[in-house]
């Protein structure tokens, strides 16, 4: 959808003419339905003056198309402004220019394509402008059949228009070359350059022809990008089907098929615990859906960054850009998408989905009806157990609430089952008897387990580090990981010198995981540092050693949650303390879930082996004794607040 479109001759008038912001806000509102942010309306304002200066000159032709603000189909992405006309050899060709306000950045070093910049009223690290002009464009060429059909020749690049590079060079550098050479960024002072880029490839006029192909593009991914998705997945063995993944597989193939035919909504719910394949099968669906004959247009979606930033690397190998960036999505963009608005929408990790989406929680209705609503066949994977975030509403029961709405019923909706697991050593039992122990539910597990898995209860957070530095050095694929009862110090954020999770009378400390990399569990420097539950789940490790804090204690014969140990900068529990104040017992029956569903989690990421620090004494007693099968335990009290105790 394009929200202004004209010839450079009318927009040059709107322009000069003092009309073009209100203009756009005018057939924004008309369009997209929604009131316009001032902040907005006045970014317009300033970067069309500037576009001005760079189109106004005859070297590029009056009947050139412009188009302002057009929203790429199946995403909640616009692109700032397009240029488009014919070259030399008659080819329809468009330039995509993504344009900012930045007058200053900084690079991040340990992120692949991201710099830090001020936006929405702080610093925050987002995309590199040329990593963001260059992805549009790739969406644009791999999703619009008239783009391929017709040739048309897309031209990404980046104008900063206020910003003046600093020495050393921070937007220009050499680390964002591989994106700069497929998106040049122009930065204050380069009119005349940026005139020359457009000009070398828009030679003719083209009285808007290009922009009404763009428009009007049925969407279908591109040869290349089912090749680029295929190969990849075929490459990894990390991706095969095993047991009942085909048999789940084979149903989700059969129904994206009958939407695809009868454009009637169709949802699959695949319930599966920590190790069942979810994931796995989520990736093969992306990849073959997307692929011949069914050609479908599909999207991986999570709500944590981690996981579908750690599935697209891998996929991708050394690759810095790929075809398949696209295809990864976060939960909050369908809060504006029409119903039916993709083919098939794979929700991974579905029980961390939210009801409100954006960085406010202020977007949107409900991120599980959104889904319903934006696709032809929604998939949605499922562990209610691993709901560990006071925002996290991914149920079945809430699932099923939204099929209904939509009048999704009988053969078109199905629940289906993962039940043979591949982590732990491919042991349900060990599940079974961490449900047991920490109290989420009783099960048959409560004398123990039988399987060849490495679980130790260690005494001190040092034998569990020294144990994971060791067993990493293997292949990379041992991590640290605590409950979050330790503040993230915003001055160590990107500082693994600077410790967080400190244990004195250890004299153990060590950085949380550094807010600088989204791929934390397969960076080679990684085990320096203590995961957290939002960096690991979703993912899983050979080994994992796991540090319990306080809060969660063992007394007087019981797992004891207690949400007041938790870190300030935990938002996971964030306005639980005013819950409390309203609903004593509603709010302790949600921390008590999501902390013991965060131990459970974390205790459940590694394939091989889970060593437990406990800083709660009674508590690494307790499970010692369970691991042992000897439940007794004499207590002799010390002090008022201190017992000591005893096996038998």
């Amino acid at each position: 959808m394009i929200i202004y479109e004209a010839i450079k001759e009318l927009f040059i008038k709107d322009v000069v003419e003092n009309n073009i912001a209100n203009r756009i806000e005018q057939l924004y509102k008309l369009r997209i339905g929604h009131n316009v942010n001032p902040r907005e309306k006045e970014a317009w304002k300033n970067s069309m003056m500037y576009m001005n200066n760079v189109l106004n000159d005859k070297v590029i032709p009056n009947n050139s198309g412009i188009a302002i603000e057009f929203k790429i189909p199946y995403t909640s992405k616009r692109v700032d402004f397009i240029i488009t006309g014919k070259d030399n050899q008659d080819r329809n060709v468009a330039i995509i220019i993504e344009l900012k306000q930045w007058t200053e950045a900084e690079i991040v070093n340990e992120q692949d394509g991201i710099v830090r910049t001020f936006t929405g009223g702080a610093m925050r690290e987002v995309a590199h402008p040329s990593y963001q002009a260059w992805s549009y464009a790739a969406y644009i060429e791999d999703f619009n059949e008239n783009v391929q059909k017709e040739n048309v020749e897309l031209y990404p690049c980046a104008y900063l228009h206020n910003y003046e590079e600093i020495e050393p060079k921070t937007i220009l550098s050499d680390k964002y070359k591989s994106y700069i050479e497929k998106a040049p960024v122009f930065v204050s002072g380069d009119v005349y350059k940026l005139r020359d880029f457009i000009s070398n490839y828009v030679k003719i006029g083209d009285d808007k022809e290009t922009l009404y192909m763009i428009e009007n593009g049925k969407i279908k991914p591109s040869k290349s990008l089912q090749d680029c998705i295929s190969r990849m997945v075929k490459q990894n063995k990390e991706f095969i089907l095993l047991d009942n993944q085909k048999v789940v597989y084979e149903t989700a193939m059969e129904m994206a098929k009958k939407s695809n035919e009868d454009g009637k909504k169709r949802c699959l719910i695949v319930k599966g615990g920590p190790g069942t394949g979810k994931t796995v099968l989520a990736i093969n669906l992306l990849s073959d859906l997307t692929n011949k004959p069914y050609e479908m247009v599909c999207h991986y979606v999570t709500k944590n960054v981690a996981p579908r930033s750690v599935f697209k690397a891998k996929l991708k190998g050394k690759e810095k850009i790929s075809k398949i960036d696209n295809m990864f999505k976060g939960s909050g963009i369908y809060t504006e998408a029409r119903t039916n608005d993709v083919d098939v929408i794979l929700a991974d990790e579905a029980h961390r989905l939210n009801a409100k989406s954006g960085m406010f929680r202020n977007q949107g209705e409900n991120q599980i009806k959104e889904i319903i609503n934006a696709a032809k066949f929604s998939v949605f994977f499922i562990d209610e157990t691993q709901r560990i975030d006071i925002y996290d509403i991914g149920s079945i029961a809430e699932i099923e609430k939204y099929l209904n709405e939509f009048g999704v019923a009988g053969e078109e909706r199905k629940i289906l089952e993962l039940e043979s697991q591949f982590r732990c050593n491919g042991s349900d039992s060990y599940l079974a008897w961490l449900d047991d122990v920490l109290e989420i539910r009783e099960t048959a597990n409560s004398d123990g387990f039988d399987i060849d898995y490495d679980i130790q209860i260690v005494d001190s957070p040092n034998d569990v580090r020294n144990k994971i530095f060791e067993l990493n050095k293997i292949n990379n694929k041992a991590r640290l990981l605590a409950g979050y009862c330790w503040d993230w110090i915003k001055e160590g954020k990107n500082d693994t010198n600077i410790h967080d999770i400190v244990i004195p009378e250890y004299n153990f400390a060590m950085s949380w995981n550094l807010n600088n990399s989204s791929t934390w569990a397969i960076d080679s420097e990684s085990v320096n540092e203590v995961g957290c539950i939002h960096t690991s789940q979703g993912l899983e490790f050979d080994y994992v050693g796991v540090i319990i804090g306080q809060d969660l204690r063992y007394e007087n014969g019981k797992m004891v949650t207690d949400f007041t140990k938790r870190a300030k900068t935990d938002n996971s529990l964030k306005g639980i303390k005013k819950m409390f104040d309203d609903n004593p017992e509603k709010a302790l029956k949600l921390a008590d879930e999501i902390i013991k569903n965060t131990y459970k989690t974390l205790m459940t990421r590694g394939q091989k082996g889970c060593y437990i620090y406990c800083e709660e004494k009674r508590l690494s007693i307790h499970l010692k004794n369970r691991l042992t099968k000897n439940y007794n335990v004499e207590y002799l009290k010390v002090s008022e607040d201190k017992a000591d105790y005893k096996l038998e």
